[in-house]
């Protein structure tokens, strides 16, 4: 059994390079994989490994400077969901485009999960989904705005085309885990929005700590790594990936004719052409005879390995 760990945390790096190096060593020596993204303004990554080496990379990362209360979301995978550890340095460790967007100076009010169901009840609570399209599309919750956003970079300009439909409403965000919505709120507050919230922790939270029985909740989570989705008590989902254009599958794509394992679906079977099927199913053959052999083939790599966008 692997541990998960989702992190992100807003703080000063003054030389964010200089952190590479040490991050990539350790990982590598605790048998940790993922990917991790370094910002002058912080950390983000979600990595899995034995808990022993989770431990070691969550101690190190607390004694970066300003690290010291990161707080981290954890969930379990039978198998390693990510093939390799990457540390990556980046402009923004969740890109927005927004260079006045600062949430060390200023969020919205977090809302616990608890709290959550009340609040996204309320008849002058309007609820945004932040995340990208195909994550939306997997799930989300109860009357939840669907900004129908390809990346999180097109929220402002989203938010600029409709804002007037939420005037004088409170406004309640979510994400994944929660980092896009530690810059979203930041950026309603300076446009003059009063009263906004975001579900602290993230969906992953949520699914973690509120019953099934008890849930707006509706379908299931896209995560970043090799499972694809999970459900409450962050089991694992149903959903796969499409081996030819990433997007997640539900059991009832993976039954339609469109669909053929590591060769098409629904979405993307008309926008390829046979020549590419062909070399679809050559790649998939190399993937089901690693398999056989025990190894992981390189065209396994999920969709998207961190929420950066």
């Amino acid at each position: 059994m692997f541990t998960v760990a989702a992190l992100y945390h807003f703080t000063r790096f003054p030389d964010p390079a200089a952190l590479r190096g040490p991050l990539m060593d350790l990982c590598r020596e605790a048998g940790v994989y993922g990917t991790l993204l370094l910002a002058p303004e912080g950390i983000n990554g979600t990595v899995a490994g034995p808990r022993a080496g989770i431990d070691a990379l969550i101690a190190h990362i607390r004694a970066l400077p300003g690290c010291a209360d990161l707080v981290w979301k954890e969930s379990h995978a039978e198998e390693q969901p990510f093939l390799r550890m990457k540390v990556r340095l980046k402009r923004e460790i969740v890109t927005m485009g927004q260079p006045d967007v600062n949430p060390l100076a200023r969020t919205g009010h977090y809302v616990a999960p608890a709290d959550w169901n009340d609040l996204i009840s309320a008849p002058d609570v309007v609820v945004i989904d932040t995340r990208n399209d195909y994550e939306v599309a997997i799930g989300t919750f109860e009357g939840a705005i669907d900004p129908k956003t390809k990346s999180f970079s097109e929220f402002p300009a989203w938010w600029q085309e409709h804002k007037q439909e939420f005037a004088g409403k409170r406004v309640a965000m979510f994400c994944t885990g929660g980092i896009r919505c530690e810059k979203s709120t930041n950026y309603l507050l300076n446009e003059g929005v009063a009263d906004v919230y975001h579900l602290q922790g993230g969906i992953l939270k949520y699914l973690e700590d509120v019953p099934a029985d008890d849930t707006k909740w509706q379908g299931e989570c896209f995560v970043f790594d090799g499972r694809v989705s999970l459900k409450h008590g962050l089991a694992e989902g149903d959903h796969t990936l499409c081996h030819a254009c990433r997007m997640p599958l539900s059991p009832e794509d993976r039954a339609l004719n469109s669909f053929e394992e590591g060769v098409s679906c629904l979405h993307c079977i008309a926008e390829t052409s046979d020549v590419d099927k062909l070399r679809f199913r050559e790649r998939q053959k190399q993937i089901a005879l690693a398999k056989a052999r025990g190894d992981q083939h390189l065209g396994q790599a999920p969709h998207l390995d961190t929420e950066t966008d």
